[in-house]
């Protein structure tokens, strides 16, 4: 949805259903997405945050869907506004943990699926859109050492291939690393300090510009327009981050958003024998939950999953814990504790004084591992509820 005041697109992504085959991803579109543009935008058009996995874009190659697909969004007045290019296998029913992360940005096979899907988008959209394109913030922490030369080249290589297919296409695909908790990349801190010393540093632009063929200050604003960062909220709120205060670091840094992902995350205040034991229904087997705990305004350790920041038992009592587990974010309470949605609150207000990214993405993939008692409605029509509350807060 096309929002006013200058606030950009409203949308939500669909790796809240299982589009592991182009099959799924037909069903997601034609099922759900429909059912919601129907409730909220049956008139005007209906942005979509689109997410294929590597065996899905396999298929869409097949016998004609790809124009197939172009027709179908053209049809039903759907904008292809940006892509979760983050997870490049199975996302659903299946354990993903850790392994969502691979091949992570040390491989020439994250590369070659990131041109992949960059090229599907600058053929969706409209010529002279700008469309982007989250992904991996590197490689899970644990793989990281010393890599960080080989994934800035490749992230590089990723940005050039960006600005080939808009020379070829009039579409521009802003790449958009989105840091996450226990990762290469997971605190904005961390996140600036990469992309200075190795994305945007002058020895990074020459390599752009040797890439592309651009020279000096033309190179250097095109790898911000086609390399930048996907702020998702959850994360933020999970690694305690401050705000107004991480905003203007990205904004001191020139380092743009290229998509803002809205979504909230569970927040124990005081963990107890009682909280711990409610959370065990969270600790489940699909998805990495990671946990950042601290004592007070003492310092903040991370846990690589929540069962692990379980098992410490009484250990834990009197902590605050946040942890990553994706919760609708029309909720403010979970019974014996809350989801971060106070941070996903000053965030919005923030965007309405003053837009941090064009592309606003709501994203609760963990629908379908939810305890059942968070699960009153279809799925579609929890989307359309979320979406319905990021408009109410934006003043929509």
């Amino acid at each position: 949805m096309q929002l006013g005041n200058g606030l950009g697109s409203l949308t939500y992504c669909l790796n809240i259903h299982p589009t592991e085959t182009w099959e799924e991803c037909s069903a997601a579109l034609t099922g759900p997405l429909l059912a919601v543009k129907e409730e909220l935008s049956p008139d005007a058009p209906f942005a979509v945050g689109l997410r294929l996995s590597a065996k899905a874009l396999e298929g869409l190659d097949k016998g004609g869907r790809r124009a197939a697909l172009r027709e179908f969004l053209t049809r039903h007045d759907l904008i292809p506004l940006t892509m979760n290019g983050f997870p490049y296998g199975p996302f659903h029913g299946t354990r993903v943990k850790e392994q969502v992360y691979q091949p992570d940005w040390r491989t020439e096979e994250r590369l070659a699926y990131t041109n992949r899907l960059t090229e599907l988008m600058a053929e969706l959209a409209e010529p002279g859109a700008n469309v982007s394109l989250s992904t991996v913030p590197g490689t899970f922490r644990t793989l990281a050492g010393g890599a960080e030369a080989e994934m800035a080249e490749h992230y590089l290589r990723a940005a050039a291939h960006c600005l080939l297919v808009r020379e070829h296409t009039g579409v521009a695909v802003a790449l958009a690393i989105e840091p996450e908790p226990f990762c290469f990349l997971e605190t904005i801190a961390g996140s600036v300090d990469f992309f200075e010393n190795w994305l945007y540093s002058s020895a990074a632009v020459a390599r752009f510009a040797e890439l592309t063929g651009l020279k000096g200050e033309t190179a250097e604003e095109a790898l911000r327009r086609h390399l930048g960062l996907c702020y998702d909220v959850c994360h933020a709120a999970v690694e305690y981050e401050d705000a107004a205060g991480s905003l203007d670091a990205l904004k001191t840094a020139g380092i743009p958003i290229h998509k803002l992902q809205l979504s909230s995350a569970l927040r124990a205040a005081e963990v107890s024998p009682k909280v711990r034991e409610a959370l065990q229904p969270f600790s489940e087997p699909t998805y990495l939950h990671q946990v950042l705990t601290r004592r007070g305004d003492g310092p903040i350790t991370a846990y690589s999953d929540l069962p692990e920041a379980l098992a410490r038992g009484v250990e834990a009592d009197g902590e605050e814990w946040r942890i990553h587990f994706h919760v609708p974010v029309f909720l403010a309470s979970l019974g014996l504790f809350d989801s971060t949605q106070e941070f996903l609150k000053e965030i919005l207000d923030l965007h309405r004084a003053a837009p941090i990214s064009p592309h606003l993405e709501v994203e609760t993939y963990t629908w379908d591992v939810l305890p059942p008692e968070l699960r009153t409605s279809s799925v579609d029509a929890a989307i359309a509820r979320e979406l319905r509350w990021v408009l109410e807060r934006l003043g929509q």
